[in-house]
């Protein structure tokens, strides 16, 4: 009886393939790294809007008297509280996952929120020197107080877009409103030094406290545009603000 003969069979060389368990790992570890970097940026996006949102009500208030927009006020400044606690749990955690670049927007994630948090406790500063009131706000002095509520306003509606478009041009716009706000909060303060001397000048001292709180919502609104300038070049302007400003 004939053997059979063995039958041979090509052998192809095996390919390095990741399988898909070892494809899904991967993919799910990239998201893992952009998932905290996108949550954060979405929760200073919707900090740039409460803290617009504080102002304007600020300006609401200044211009009514309206309890509506006090409480409004008081509800910004605790939802920007809750938000940057919630970035400075996630943030420490999140910046170990993720590369240089992206680390970097993280890091500018938390100046935002600083900021932005402080524009708010400020927004309610402000309000709460007029809340107590009896007399009403003299009318030159209400309608100064109004017009810087309305650039800083702008002006933080300028952080929202620069944030959410990285470009450099809102920021630029922001930084050249700055001086005019600084212009309103100077003459009013020195009209009323002028009449220091007088019963008005003396029971006016909460218009210039109010003032005063304004004028540092828009020194914490140019640290913003600086951060926007850094944040779309990938370097920081801060020393150059001023040439900024005037380019």
């Amino acid at each position: 009886m004939a053997r059979k003969q063995p039958v041979l069979v090509a052998r192809t060389k095996r390919r390095s393939v990741p399988s898909r368990v070892q494809a899904a790992t991967r993919v799910d570890r990239d998201a893992s790294e952009e998932i905290p970097g996108d949550e954060l940026s979405a929760l200073v996006v919707r900090g740039c809007l409460i803290a617009r949102d504080a102002v304007f009500n600020v300006r609401d208030f200044l211009s009514s008297g309206s309890r509506m927009a006090f409480l409004a006020i008081k509800d910004c400044e605790k939802e920007l509280d809750q938000i940057e606690r919630k970035i400075d749990e996630q943030l420490p955690g999140a910046i170990t996952r993720v590369g240089e670049a992206k680390a970097r927007q993280l890091l500018a994630c938390l100046k935002f929120i600083t900021d932005l948090e402080r524009i708010g406790d400020l927004a309610y500063s402000a309000v709460m020197q007029l809340h107590s009131r009896r007399e009403k706000v003299p009318p030159l002095d209400s309608r100064q107080l109004v017009e810087m509520a309305s650039l800083l306003c702008d002006m933080l509606e300028q952080v929202h877009q620069g944030f959410l478009k990285r470009e450099v041009s809102y920021g630029k716009r922001i930084l050249q409103a700055d001086p005019e706000v600084d212009h309103l909060c100077h003459a009013l303060f020195q009209r009323h030094l002028a009449e220091t001397n007088t019963p008005d000048g003396r029971q006016n001292f909460d218009i210039l406290l109010a003032a005063q709180a304004l004028e540092r919502i828009g020194d914490h609104a140019k640290n913003l545009a600086e951060e926007l300038c850094s944040l779309a070049e990938g370097h920081s302007l801060r020393h150059n603000a001023r040439r900024l400003s005037t380019s």
